[in-house]
């Protein structure tokens, strides 16, 4: 299938459709980002103060939609686009987390997007942004970008290489609050980068380390050698935790986490994670509630 009719038809896919980025500017007033989103989630992660058990779900890797069209190799933790799952749609309020290989010299053509929090994280190669704010930027490896949609925005992203493909994470988290100024931020990551220890990416805190955005989220990193442990504690009472494992494998109580797997907590204040490899994970501290 040709990328413009990909697009199109992710525009018009009905219920699947989680608003997959389209280049149709005539179907702005008809699409909103957010609405179409917080129609399909239920509410089967909320926090219930009674219990006092930690509880967890799991994802594993081979268990994420899949969508290979040739330009876009694509999987997603949860429903997005023509991959639909009612057990699937979102953990608290993160709503998309995809894991994206885009072949050289390809990309999402200019679409719209309005009160999402979206977070942008290379994992390899280089992806151009362009956006109606007037920012054009190359991302790569080892960097973090947010844009925060807001009132509404239009944005590209191309593999910058013509003989390279692009890997990177789309994470879409919906905002504290609606109708706020859209904005775009990019920053390095690699001089708070520290081995075998968290460190943070992305919180609610314009003075804080990393990127921020309007929600009481926070993201942290880490590179463990094999055997080594670290302790998460969780900023706010009644978030929940998202664990993704990018590289090897890592533990966290009786559970095995291999690469790409997805490890949901929520009812705890934190907890310890081992490194049975040398690994790398991704951690998204999230409120549970919309």
């Amino acid at each position: 299938m040709k990328r413009k009719d990909f697009i199109k038809k992710g525009v018009l896919a009905g219920l699947a459709g989680a608003l997959l980025p389209t280049a149709l500017k005539s179907e702005e007033k008809s699409i909103s980002t957010y609405d179409k989103l917080i129609d399909q989630v239920g509410f089967n992660h909320i926090p219930n103060k009674e219990i006092k058990q930690m509880n967890t779900v799991l994802h594993k890797a081979k268990t994420r939609g899949h969508a290979n069209h040739g330009w876009l190799d694509t999987n997603h933790t949860f429903s997005f686009a023509n991959y639909y799952n009612p057990e699937r749609m979102h953990f608290g309020v993160l709503r998309v987390l995809n894991d994206d290989r885009i072949a050289a010299g390809t990309g999402f053509n200019t679409h719209p997007h309005d009160n999402m929090e979206i977070i942008s994280i290379p994992l390899e190669g280089d992806l151009e942004h362009k956006d109606s704010m007037g920012n054009t930027a190359v991302i790569k490896e080892g960097e973090v970008q947010v844009m925060s949609a807001g009132t509404g925005v239009y944005h590209s992203e191309y593999n910058k290489n013509k003989d390279q493909e692009a890997k990177f994470l789309q994470i879409w988290l919906f905002p504290r609050e609606k109708g706020v100024q859209p904005r775009y931020d990019q920053i390095s990551i690699r001089e708070v980068e520290k081995e075998n220890a968290f460190y943070q990416i992305l919180s609610p805190n314009k003075d804080d380390q990393g990127v921020w955005i309007h929600q009481d989220a926070w993201f942290h990193m880490g590179k463990f050698k094999s055997g080594k442990k670290a302790n998460y504690k969780l900023h706010k009472e009644g978030n929940g935790m998202y664990v993704f494992v990018l590289e090897g494998q890592v533990k966290i109580g009786d559970q095995l986490l291999d690469a790409r797997d997805g490890y949901g907590i929520w009812d705890a204040d934190g907890f310890e994670l081992e490194s049975n490899l040398n690994s790398k994970v991704l951690l998204m501290e999230v409120p549970m509630y919309i």
